[in-house]
């Protein structure tokens, strides 16, 4: 006895069927890779285009830096040169300075010596015009006239010796011209008397020099007899 075969009958419809779904499905993926690919391409152009932005940012960052180094740079070449100025400057107005301080104390030493001297001259001069003020020669008794006559002249060649002392003192100074023309006609015709007086002297002497040798030389030779 055979045993009993089921064969199961050949069905095209269901080949068919299969072929479609596998179309279907290369179909999908397709799809799918096309869809995939216009996102990798939105997402890459999105990526470069943020990228794109940002170089731009940095170089507009660096194009302010660089604005600012320049700013910087003129502004530390503009004080270096007013530093410059200032340093030139403080040598020379010290130079200036020191050199008018020492002229302003050497003329205030000089003024205040001056104004030393002037005042001791003052004071002299007022002692030397309250004496002779007071001189009185009409009052003077006729048995002491000679003597107060002396007395009298002696203060008064005093009193001319100073002046004119002080006004040869002051000539080359500032106060020169406040004594006037300064020396006295009794100075001058006492200088002149003087003069005379000396050049008297000096001649006769010239004159009398001969005789007074020859008369030595005489005693001599009689002295050695």
């Amino acid at each position: 006895m055979e045993p009993n075969v089921w064969l199961t009958p050949y069905t095209p419809t269901g080949t068919m069927a299969s072929t479609s779904d596998h179309t279907h499905h290369i179909k999908l993926r397709e799809t799918q890779l096309e869809m995939g690919a216009d996102t990798y391409a939105d997402a890459h152009s999105e990526d470069f285009e943020g990228k794109l932005q940002e170089a731009q940012q940095q170089l507009e960052h660096l194009q302010h830096q660089r604005e600012e180094l320049e700013r910087q740079k003129l502004e530390l070449e503009d004080l270096n040169r007013k530093k410059l100025d200032f340093v030139n400057g403080q040598i020379e107005m010290g130079e200036r300075l020191s050199t008018s301080l020492t002229s302003i104390d050497r003329e205030l030493f000089e003024l205040r010596q001056e104004l030393e001297d002037l005042e001791q001259t003052r004071q002299s001069f007022a002692a030397h015009l309250d004496r002779l003020e007071n001189i009185e020669p009409e009052s003077w008794p006729r048995e002491t006239l000679a003597h107060e006559l002396s007395r009298a002249l002696a203060m008064l060649d005093q009193s001319e010796e100073e002046f004119e002392g002080a006004v040869a003192h002051f000539s080359s100074g500032r106060s020169r011209g406040i004594f006037g023309n300064g020396g006295s006609s009794r100075a001058t015709a006492k200088k002149a008397a003087d003069n005379g007086f000396l050049q008297t002297l000096k001649n006769g002497l010239a004159f009398n020099l001969p005789v007074v040798i020859l008369g030595t030389i005489a005693l001599l030779v009689y002295l050695v007899k």
